[in-house]
C-alpha cells in the first residue's frame, strides 16, 4: 500500500494572492497551526538572492530569517523552502545543521531544466533534502520526461513532483504521468504531485492518486483553504479530513478551521482566489493562469473575447507570463473593428459653445438624479452617457463589449470604440487613440469619452457618476445590474488611476464634479 504524505504550502503558493504579506505572528501562527494539525511538511515560503527581507513577508533571503517563523519543537514535521531555478545562489547556502529547514524545493520550466539540476546538486551536497520540482509536467513529451528522470535518478533526490501548474491535468493524464514516473524513477526517491484548481479537478486528482497501486512514498500538496494564485489549489482541510476517513490517518481539523476564520478569509475577502471561467479559460489552452487574470482584471471582455484572444497567443508564450505580450495581444484584439466618422462634423458642430455632461454609472448617478435633470434642462447643456443608457442624455459614449451587448435597442445616437464589432452606430472611432498611460485605468470607458471630446474641442466638462470604486460592490453602481466584483487591490489602483488622469485632464479643459465623487478628486 502506498504511504500518503501531506505537504501544505499555504505560505509559499498562497502568497500569490497577499504578495506574501501574511503579517510575522500570522506566518509564526501558520505554522504552528500546520504542526498541530499533524501536516507532515510544511513550506515556509520562497527563498531567494532577489528578495528584500521584511519580517512580515513568506519571502527570505537567508536560512537564518527563516528560522524565525519555525516552532522550536518541529515534532518530527519536516519543513522546507522553494526556491526558482535562477534566482538563488547555492553558494550562500550553509551547511544543514537542522536548526532552519530540512529541504529545499527547487522549481523550474523545462528550458531552465540543466541548470535548476545543477543546482540541486549543490543544495543536495550541502545536506539539505531535494525536492524536484518539474513545473508543467504536461510541457514534457514522453521522452523529454524519462530523459529528466534518467538526470533525476543520477542525483538522487528525496522527492520528484509532478507539477499541474496551470490546472489543465486530467486524471489519465496523472496515472499515464504518475506509472511513468514509477516504472523509471529510482525506488528510494518519494514521487510528490502539486495541483492547481482551475478545472476543478485538484481533488479529484488527489483522490485518484491516493488509489494508485504502489508500494512507494507519495507527497501530495495543498494549500489551507485553496489558499493560491488564480484558480487556487487543492484544500488542505478536505483533503485531510478525505485521509482520515479512507486511510486511517489523525490529522486534525481544528487547527486548520482556526486559521481559516482568524486569519486566511481576511485575505479571501480583500483578493479572493477560487475557480472561474477565465482560469478555466486559461487551464483549457495550457496557458499560464496569470493571463486568465491580466484579461479578467479588465472587465471589458466577455467569455467569448478572451477565448479567443488566448486563441491568439503563440504556444511558445503561454508558459511563462509576459506582461507586455498580453497587453499587446489585447490591444491588437480590441483595435480589430473599424472606424465610422461618417457624422464627426455633426457632433462638432453639436456641442461647440456647450457644456458637456458626462454621466457615468456610478452609485450618484441614482443618488442626485433630480440634481442632473435639473442641469439637463440647461439649453447650453448636450450629454453624453457613459457605457449604459440615463434617461435624459443625448448620446451614450461605450467601450466596453459585455456593456454594448447588454444594452437594450436604444433610438440614441451611439458612440462607439472600435473594438465593438458594429456598423449600426452613430460613430466608431479608433479604440487606441484614446487610451492612456496609466495601467489600471488604461481603457477606462470613463476617461476614454472624456478624452474624445477633449479632442473633439470641447471647452467644459462637468462629470456625474463618477465616483470611483469602494471595496462595498453595492456601492459602486446606480444599477445593480451593472456590478462587477474586482479584488480590493484593483479597486485601489483605479481609483488613483483616475485620479491622475482627470487631474492632467483638467489642465486641458474645466473639467467640474456636478454629482460627489467618493473616491476620485481633481
Amino acid at each position: 500500500m502506498n504511504k500518503i504524505h501531506v505537504l501544505d504550502c499555504t505560505l509559499r503558493d498562497g502568497g500569490y494572492c497577499n504578495n506574501w504579506e501574511f503579517g510575522f505572528e500570522n506566518i509564526q501562527r501558520i505554522t504552528d497551526a500546520l504542526v498541530s494539525a499533524g501536516i507532515d511538511v510544511v513550506e515556509c515560503g520562497f527563498l531567494s538572492n532577489k528578495s528584500v527581507f521584511d519580517k512580515n513577508v513568506s519571502k527570505f533571503n537567508t536560512l537564518e530569517e527563516i528560522k524565525e517563523v519555525i516552532p522550536s519543537d518541529k515534532n518530527g514535521k519536516l519543513f522546507v523552502a522553494m526556491v526558482n531555478a535562477g534566482e538563488y545562489d547555492a553558494d550562500e547556502l550553509p551547511e544543514y545543521d537542522g536548526k532552519s529547514v530540512d529541504g529545499i524545493r527547487v522549481a523550474f520550466h523545462k528550458k531552465d531544466m540543466a541548470s535548476a539540476l545543477e543546482l540541486c546538486k549543490k543544495i543536495s551536497a550541502k545536506g539539505y533534502l531535494v525536492f524536484i520540482q518539474a513545473m508543467v509536467s504536461l510541457a514534457y513529451t514522453d521522452e523529454e520526461f524519462l530523459e529528466l528522470i534518467k538526470s533525476v535518478n543520477q542525483l538522487n533526490p528525496y522527492a520528484f513532483y509532478i507539477v499541474d501548474s496551470f490546472g489543465m491535468m486530467k486524471g489519465k493524464d496523472l496515472t499515464r504521468l504518475f506509472y511513468m514516473v514509477e516504472h523509471n524513477l529510482d525506488e528510494k526517491i518519494w514521487i510528490g504531485f502539486h495541483s492547481h484548481n482551475n478545472m476543478q479537478l485538484a481533488y479529484s486528482n488527489a483522490q485518484t492518486l491516493c488509489g494508485v497501486t504502489t508500494s512507494r512514498n507519495l507527497i501530495i500538496d495543498s494549500s489551507v483553504y485553496g489558499m493560491g494564485r488564480g484558480a487556487g489549489n487543492l484544500n488542505t482541510e478536505l483533503f485531510v479530513s478525505f485521509l482520515n476517513e479512507n486511510y486511517d490517518k489523525e490529522y486534525h481539523i481544528k487547527p486548520l478551521l482556526t486559521i481559516i476564520d482568524e486569519i486566511l478569509n481576511d485575505f479571501y475577502q480583500r483578493n479572493y482566489w477560487g475557480y472561474s471561467l477565465p482560469n478555466y479559460l486559461s487551464a483549457s489552452h495550457n496557458a499560464h493562469p496569470n493571463y486568465a487574470g491580466y484579461l479578467d482584471d479588465k472587465k471589458t471582455l466577455t467569455v467569448e473575447d478572451m477565448n479567443e484572444i488566448f486563441s491568439m497567443m503563440d504556444d511558445d508564450k503561454k508558459v511563462v507570463f509576459d506582461k507586455a505580450y498580453i497587453e499587446d495581444l489585447y490591444l491588437r484584439y480590441m483595435e480589430k473593428g473599424r472606424d465610422n466618422d461618417e457624422h464627426i462634423a455633426e457632433l462638432k458642430s453639436a456641442i461647440r459653445d456647450k457644456k458637456l455632461l458626462l454621466i457615468a454609472p456610478g452609485k450618484s448617478s441614482a443618488d442626485e438624479k433630480e440634481k442632473i435633470n435639473s442641469f439637463l434642462n440647461d439649453q447650453e447643456v448636450i450629454s453624453a452617457s457613459v457605457n449604459f443608457d440615463f434617461d435624459g442624455s443625448e448620446y451614450i459614449f461605450l467601450s466596453n463589449l459585455r456593456r454594448f451587448k447588454e444594452l437594450k435597442e436604444s433610438h440614441k445616437k451611439c458612440i462607439v470604440t472600435s473594438n465593438i464589432p458594429t456598423g449600426k452606430v452613430y460613430l466608431s472611432i479608433p479604440y487606441k487613440k484614446l487610451l492612456n498611460d496609466e495601467e489600471a485605468v488604461k481603457d477606462n470607458a470613463g476617461l476614454m469619452a472624456i478624452r474624445f471630446f477633449i479632442d473633439l474641442g470641447v471647452k467644459e466638462i462637468y462629470l456625474a457618476g463618477f465616483d470611483g470604486y469602494t471595496h462595498d460592490v453595492k456601492q459602486n453602481y446606480s444599477d445593480s445590474k451593472l456590478e462587477i466584483i474586482s479584488k480590493n487591490a484593483v479597486l485601489d489602483a483605479m481609483n488613483e488611476g483616475m485620479n491622475k488622469i482627470i487631474s492632467r485632464y483638467s489642465k486641458e479643459v474645466d473639467i467640474r464634479f456636478l454629482t460627489t465623487p467618493k473616491n476620485i478628486q481633481i
